[in-house]
């Protein structure tokens, strides 16, 4: 089974290099056969362009293949570009800025083949985990609620270091987006669709330059790409706490009414109309759902 192993790079002049160096020599100490690396240069504008090409020179075609894109993408983009270039049965991805252990990837392999699984994630829950708190802030409400989502626990969402099936992500190809919402939106698609995913626990150590991560602004995509995700494959679970909600003011106030007003208001005829109709979209949406998979 060949494994293609995607390094998406953008302005990552310093670390490019020390990072596909590390993972050959991982492929060559553990003696991994049919495995390739495939590095998508997202754009660059640092001179991660000339650093790739040498590599190149240096490294057999066999072992590394380097695609340039023109202008920036995103990180989903170089990874789906990096999909469509390969051959491989088994996609691995890693980050180009020598925080993930790399290390670790031919044990990724070993147990996604062993153990005929469709995702192995490598979760950032291990001994030496060195995390921004500003980033682990947002991950405190989004993590439990793409957990809620996919009906399992979900230790770590948006993971780069993980492998999958190659046939698995071009199922879902159309939906996955060209930003850093791709790892969140593949791992909600296979759980949502009961595909075989494990996580394994590995450490995760600070990066190498300045991070491309926008707290704010990505915090608001990924809720907007589960929300969506969310939506196009579980939107009774998605819809259900608003449901809860709803149906619960509709008691309340309804119980108000009957014994304080001896009355039923307006307000609690909307809220019993809302929670009606939110309920009757969320049912229809999934049986579409259910019909159409």
């Amino acid at each position: 089974m060949k494994t293609s192993i995607i390094i998406p790079c953008y302005n990552e002049k310093h670390a490019i290099r020390d990072t596909i160096e590390w993972i050959l020599s991982v492929i060559r100490d553990s003696k991994l056969k049919n495995v390739e690396i495939i590095a998508v240069n997202d754009g660059s504008t640092d001179g991660c362009e000339q650093v790739l090409n040498a590599l190149t020179k240096e490294h057999h075609s066999d072992d590394l293949l380097v695609v340039h894109h023109k202008r920036n993408q995103g990180y989903g983009a170089a990874l789906k570009t990096g999909i469509r270039r390969s051959q491989s049965d088994y996609i691995c991805i890693t980050d180009a800025d020598g925080t993930y252990p790399n290390d670790r990837i031919p044990d990724l392999i070993e147990q996604i083949s062993s153990k005929d699984l469709d995702m192995v994630v490598g979760a950032r829950i291990g001994p030496k985990v060195e995390y921004s708190k500003i980033r682990s802030i947002p991950k405190m409400i989004l993590v439990p609620w793409v957990s809620f989502l996919c009906g399992t626990e979900v230790p770590d969402m948006n993971s780069g270091l993980r492998i999958f099936r190659r046939d698995r992500s071009l199922d879902f190809l159309k939906l996955l987006p060209d930003g850093f919402s791709f790892t969140t939106t593949i791992t909600i698609c296979l759980l949502r669709n009961r595909y075989a995913v494990e996580f394994t626990p590995i450490s995760y150590a600070r990066r190498i330059g300045k991070s491309h991560i926008k707290p704010i602004q990505d915090t608001l995509r990924f809720t907007q790409l589960i929300l969506r995700t969310g939506m196009y494959f579980a939107p009774l679970r998605l819809l259900s706490p608003l449901i809860v909600a709803l149906a619960t003011l509709f008691s309340i106030s309804s119980l108000y009414d009957l014994t304080i007003l001896n009355n039923l208001t307006d307000k609690t005829v909307l809220l019993g109309f809302a929670s009606l109709n939110v309920f009757m979209f969320a049912l229809l949406a999934d049986m579409i759902d259910k019909r159409s998979r």
